[in-house]
């Protein structure tokens, strides 16, 4: 059975923001830079059998930082496609539709939950059926979510559940037989020189 560990991206300035990115390219922060680098030594390349990184830029970037350059990009690992929600924070949405949740509601313009669940359980299931002991994903907040939700069998209306925060580490496991959330938002500790 393989094990396999979620990585977000580090931070960029629409993270930070609370806006909403899907196909937008963002660069990392110079904080976002240094969260990912603080993954390396965390991590060991060479202990992961199947590798696996969203097309987008900001994911990439934290891959390598973290000391993983070999890695395959896989186009199911993009986040969420948000349509007219591009760019807007869920309380400038709700001012437009009230009670607006990603999880739960319509995106005007974009993918709907269920196509984002059909989406990362093909990611889930390539995982899955690889052979691979270790596999790390490398990607995006609500797409993460929604693949580790689709893991252990979880609806994903109940993604608020499980905030995800920049740069940090998930492990997605089984307790026996049964797949299992082992590790959450997990953020290394960096050591300072003070």
């Amino acid at each position: 059975m393989t094990d396999l560990y979620l990585v977000r991206h580090g931070e960029t300035e629409w993270s930070l923001s609370g806006q909403h990115t899907s196909v937008t390219d963002l660069d990392l922060t110079e904080n976002g830079k240094t969260q990912a680098a603080s993954l390396r030594g965390v991590l060991d390349p060479s202990t992961f059998d199947l590798v696996l990184c969203s097309p987008r830029k900001r994911a990439q970037e934290t891959a390598r930082l973290a000391g993983f350059t070999n890695y395959t990009i896989e186009e199911d690992l993009a986040e969420w496609y948000y349509g007219d929600v591009e760019g807007r924070t869920s309380e400038q949405v709700r001012r437009l539709v009230p009670g607006w949740r990603i999880w739960t509601s319509h995106v005007p313009g974009g993918e709907q939950a269920s196509e984002v669940v059909e989406r990362l359980s093909r990611v889930m299931n390539k995982v899955r059926f690889s052979g691979a002991e270790r596999a790390i994903c490398f990607g995006h907040g609500h797409a993460l979510r929604v693949l580790a939700m689709c893991w252990v069998g979880i609806d994903i209306a109940h993604g608020a559940a499980f905030p995800l925060q920049t740069a940090t580490i998930c492990h997605l496991g089984y307790e026996k037989e049964s797949p299992a959330l082992v590790r959450w938002n997990y953020r290394p500790v960096v050591a300072t020189n003070d």
